[in-house]
């Protein structure tokens, strides 16, 4: 059985992707901060699948925390053969608006734990000459809007570039870029999401099924629904000025009420 390592586990996308790949007979390492609600994720997924959760309680905005993470990835004796590059979160506010230490706070989650989590991963996996990765970013990595648009910018540049250094080395590397999910993520953040139009909330369980078939079918950036993909090829077209303006004005509409 293989074992996959999920951050942020404990809810949303994070969540979906451990119910999926429990199902599937993956035994899983799940990390997150409430060491409570770990213990109760993986009991439940336990006795639903027979499978095995080990619970790594971390705070990816700490050095501690990530250290503690890499370490476990660093584990030959107890290899990670997917790793799931899933805790993000994001800020209430505009540029300016937003403390610089949350701002700063949101780069050591997003980028710099998804760095370290990635290198630690794919080095023992390359040794093995197996193993993946799954970084979670967004739609808003295509889009010019702020800081949370670009971490996942970042990680999807950062995603790309690995995956073609280590094409060779039977190690899968796979950028996640979803829209809007129905999660705590919005709430965790205080951002109201009363405007958002139905047609762009996406299901969590199906889009990890989705995500899953593109990592196995090599891809290594997944828009996994046929809305944000029309969506997106729309946005690749349009001038840099304008989306510009149109980032703006919708992160007011959608964004923190």
């Amino acid at each position: 059985m293989t074992t996959a390592l999920i951050t942020g586990s404990t809810a949303g996308i994070g969540a979906a992707f451990a119910r999926k790949l429990a199902a599937q007979g993956h035994n899983l390492v799940l990390v997150a901060r409430d060491t409570k609600r770990l213990g109760e994720q993986a009991t439940e997924l336990h006795d639903r699948h027979g499978i095995e959760a080990e619970v790594l309680s971390a705070d990816l905005s700490t050095e501690e925390g990530i250290v503690a993470v890499e370490q476990r990835l660093a584990d030959l004796k107890h290899p990670v053969d997917l790793l799931v590059n899933n805790a993000g979160f994001g800020n209430k506010g505009r540029y300016l608006e937003v403390p610089m230490a949350d701002e700063l706070t949101m780069i050591k989650v997003h980028i710099e734990a998804v760095l370290r989590l990635t290198s630690a991963a794919t080095e023992s996996m390359r040794t093995r000459g197996r193993g993946g990765v799954v970084n979670v970013a967004s739609v808003a990595a295509f889009l010019p809007r702020g800081t949370y648009g670009a971490s996942k910018a970042w990680v999807v540049q950062f995603t790309q570039g690995a995956a073609k250094d280590l094409a060779d080395s039977g190690v899968r590397l796979m950028a996640l870029c979803p829209g809007f999910v129905r999660t705590e993520f919005h709430e965790r953040a205080g951002m109201g999401t009363d405007n958002i139009p139905n047609w762009m909330w996406l299901d969590a369980d199906k889009l990890v099924a989705a995500a899953l078939a593109d990592l196995a079918r090599g891809r290594t950036v997944s828009i996994p629904d046929p809305r944000y993909k029309a969506l997106m090829s729309v946005v690749k077209l349009a001038p840099r000025g304008l989306l510009g303006g149109v980032s703006s004005r919708t992160g007011r509409k959608y964004g923190p009420q």
